[in-house]
């Protein structure tokens, strides 16, 4: 099978020793649909050997049946695994594929070039060092192209091979290859990449993949394979400074206490400095342990698990740093955002952000603009949608440590989740924290919370009343405050319908718009909760994710969630302000109940259904509720 088969048969330890040393090095092909992506690996996988029998005769046979090349083998069925990618001939998921020469491994993603699919490409070029984005020679650059271009040098890849595919079918003319390489220098040009290197090729017939073809003799370059084996990317990433983000804090007994994880980047020796990230604690490098034995030096990439001179608390999460070089600490930065999800972002709503083995609550605070990643132009919006990237500034609920992704790709990127689903939902590239996070600080306060409540002989929190339009809510809550007013106590009233003509007077009715809504509205009732007043709420609030986000706003029982739970067909028969009707006619857009979801709670601390209790009853036994537990002092 291999090159090396011989060496197997004679002395296979000399084999395994002689692969265990070479480089490795893992790339992506993208491009258009039909560019031959899948042709291209396929080939790659068939000159360098890396084809069993049995496979050979398996490809053949389906080559007969399913390939689209007639009677010569189509290459594209060793990648295109799917059924489904067989029987439309294109590439749907991503396909990793392992093969090595006598120089080198790799490790290549061949990737999607359908637009749905651009999240695919995306996952693959996430942990690659070089992208051979393939052009069609007939066709030129096409949208495609130029979208995973971008997307390319969003996530850090450097090194880009424009392989200029199926030139047979332009009779190798050195004229249309010239004109596809000026035209794409000049959309790449600022796009940052170190090197990039045009090659003509085809990938069927094998012209300039293992070997210089005859039919391109005008072309000065190297093969594909030669360049691949051949081309240096991983030396900036051992110059930068050292990074290991600690995966586990390894305790097998009383006797030994180390900290695993993978190399980031840099390098580390016995007897180095080393400050963790965030507690800022300082030692030194006892010992270098890895499953093969002690070493006295590490690099990038390498599993380890290190021991200190001293006994610091680290846990998993934290970045063991270079002493001289630590990581950054936020809890406020730019990003650019590649949304992954059929769901658009919501700007306000709070989602979990996972950045290398640390998980924390983050908000988007702002969509600062989008980029169309055909043109590279900015355009304002409220949201991004499937596959659109956008510039964001984030909030996240502690600090967390990072490098520009510009500097390291693996501390600095991170993962949206969606809180609910628990979907990933984005992914993320940080620019730079934000001067206010470290400007801002939270100035502290003669009377708190605790004296204000004091003085008012109650104990203050939100009562956060949510239903359908039209179920009873402001009448419950006006009616609450009226009887908790009569009774002395100091509160206020929050009504969707008041704040809107104020606060909230900028917003419209879309999800985004309601998501920035409810945080207002949140972070309002907050204030109100310090100055130690009983603040009643009434919201439609449809989303749970925002409800959620205002009782975290809040102390341990200061939220108390009063779900007004009249049905829809009783909300309807109301609509005293005939709101239904028109939403029912098409006039409003964006109704809660009709053409916009409401997500009921599912643990409220109050269920009241105004279909069978009345308005007053219903504030009666809310107040009742509050006496006893402790609200009314």
């Amino acid at each position: 099978m291999a090159h090396q088969s011989d060496l197997i048969e004679q002395d296979i330890l000399g084999y395994l020793k002689q692969h265990e040393n070479k480089s490795f090095l893992r790339f992506i092909t993208c491009g258009s649909v039909d560019d031959g992506k899948s042709t291209l690996i396929g080939r790659l996988l068939y000159d360098s050997k890396m084809i069993f029998e049995d496979q050979l005769d398996a490809l053949e046979s389906d080559s007969k049946k399913m390939g689209t090349q007639g009677e010569k083998i189509d290459f594209a069925l060793l990648v295109d695994g799917l059924a489904a990618e067989r029987e439309q001939g294109i590439t749907i998921d991503v396909a990793y594929r392992f093969f090595s020469t006598d120089k080198r491994k790799f490790i290549v993603a061949d990737t999607p070039g359908h637009e749905q699919y651009t999240r695919n490409m995306a996952t693959g070029a996430s942990t690659a060092e070089l992208a051979i984005i393939l052009v069609d020679a007939r066709h030129g650059l096409m949208q495609q192209t130029r979208r995973h271009s971008f997307i390319a040098s969003l996530l850090g890849i450097r090194h880009v091979v424009i392989a200029i595919n199926k030139m047979d079918l332009v009779g190798y003319s050195e004229e249309t290859f010239d004109k596809i390489e000026e035209d794409y220098r000049a959309f790449a040009k600022d796009l940052g990449f170190e090197s990039i290197v045009c090659m003509p090729i085809s990938a069927l017939e094998g012209d300039n993949i293992t070997s210089k073809s005859p039919n391109t003799p005008w072309y000065p370059g190297a093969a594909l394979l030669p360049y691949l084996e051949s081309v240096n990317v991983a030396a900036k990433r051992q110059e930068r400074p050292f990074r290991l983000p600690v995966q586990w804090v390894n305790r097998p007994n009383l006797d030994f206490r180390g900290f695993s994880g993978t190399i980031a980047s840099g390098s580390i020796k016995v007897g180095d400095e080393i400050v963790v990230v965030p507690s800022a604690r300082r030692s030194k490098v006892k010992e270098i342990v890895t499953r093969d034995g002690h070493l006295t030096e590490a690099f990038a990439d390498m599993a380890i698990t290190l021991t200190l001179e001293d006994e610091i608390d680290i846990s998993r999460g934290d970045i063991i740093c270079a002493g001289q070089s630590p990581a950054e600490q936020t809890d406020q930065f730019a990003a650019h955002l590649l949304w992954m999800h059929d769901d658009a972002l919501l700007p306000g709503r709070q989602y979990l952000l996972k950045t290398n083995n640390h998980m924390v609550p983050a908000t988007i605070t702002d969509l600062k603009h989008k980029i169309d990643v055909n043109t590279l132009d900015h355009h304002s919006g409220k949201t991004l949608e499937l596959n659109e990237v956008g510039v964001c500034n984030f909030n996240t609920g502690q600090p967390i440590a990072f490098d520009p992704y510009s500097d390291n790709r693996r501390t600095g990127s991170f993962i949206l989740i969606d809180r609910q689903t628990n979907n990933t939902v984005g992914a993320g590239m940080i620019d730079f924290s934000l001067r206010r996070a470290k400007n801002v600080h939270w100035q502290a306060m003669e009377v708190n919370k605790q004296e204000r409540a004091k003085a008012k002989f109650q104990k203050p929190a939100v009562l956060w009343f949510t239903g359908l339009s039209g179920s009873g809510k402001s009448t419950i809550a006006n009616l609450v405050e009226a009887k908790l007013h009569d009774r002395g106590r100091h509160t206020y009233a929050l009504d969707g319908d008041n704040v809107r003509h104020g606060l909230n007077k900028d917003l419209g009715f879309t999800d985004a718009d309601r998501v920035e809504n409810i945080r207002r509205v949140g972070e309002t009732a907050k204030l109100m909760v310090d100055a130690g007043l009983l603040v009643m709420v009434s919201f439609i609030s449809p989303f749970i994710s925002e409800r959620r986000m205002a009782r975290e706003l809040l102390g341990e029982g200061e939220f108390i969630e009063v779900y007004i739970s009249t049905p829809l067909e009783v909300c309807e028969q109301r609509d005293v302000k005939g709101l239904y009707a028109k939403a029912r006619r098409g006039e409003i857009k964006n109704f809660t109940g009709i053409d916009s979801d409401y997500e009921a709670p599912q643990n409220a601390e109050l269920d009241i259904d105004t279909s069978k209790i009345a308005a007053e009853k219903a504030a009666d036994d809310i107040v009742l509720w509050l006496e006893e537990k402790g609200y009314l002092g």
